[in-house]
């Protein structure tokens, strides 16, 4: 990855609308030669996925919650399922396999307290033999979200 590699992650964070050709004259390339970056740093695992950030308040979802999970005694299998129960469920916004004194970290977002009660008390029902502790932490604010210097 070079300085205009770099340089063309950075403006894409700051606006991933931007145009190619935006793009291009900003790095003092050609839109061809600028579009073949782009394309090789996907090929390269670099740019993941292409997306927008969503204020899940701006939904209605005036909560946002961090759960961090602890599982015991479990199997491959178990955990498969327990993921794919967290992977569709839809107020579940992200989901982190960890390394450390919890093994899951997930977001949670809920219309009010009594959703984010019933959501939390299902999963644990649910999940109860795999479950050994289960923290929550309210977010309040977003103030930095996957920002990468690149100097």
């Amino acid at each position: 990855m070079d300085v205009k590699d770099k340089k063309l992650l950075a403006m894409l964070q700051v606006n991933g609308r931007i145009s190619l050709t935006e793009l291009a004259k900003t790095v003092n390339l050609s839109i061809d030669s600028t579009h073949k970056r782009l394309k090789k740093l996907q090929e390269n695992g670099i740019i993941a996925k292409f997306g927008i950030f969503i204020d899940p308040k701006s939904l209605g979802y005036e909560l946002v919650a961090n759960i961090q999970i602890k599982l015991h005694n479990i199997s491959e299998e178990q955990l498969d399922k327990f993921l794919g129960f967290l992977r569709e469920h839809d107020n579940i916004i992200e989901l982190i396999t960890t390394l450390g004194d919890y093994d899951i970290t997930c977001v949670i977002i809920a219309k009010n307290t009594e959703e984010l009660e019933l959501l939390s008390r299902k999963i644990r029902q649910e999940f109860k033999e795999l479950i050994a502790d289960w923290k929550s932490v309210i977010n309040l604010k977003v103030h930095k979200f996957e920002e990468y210097s690149f100097r």
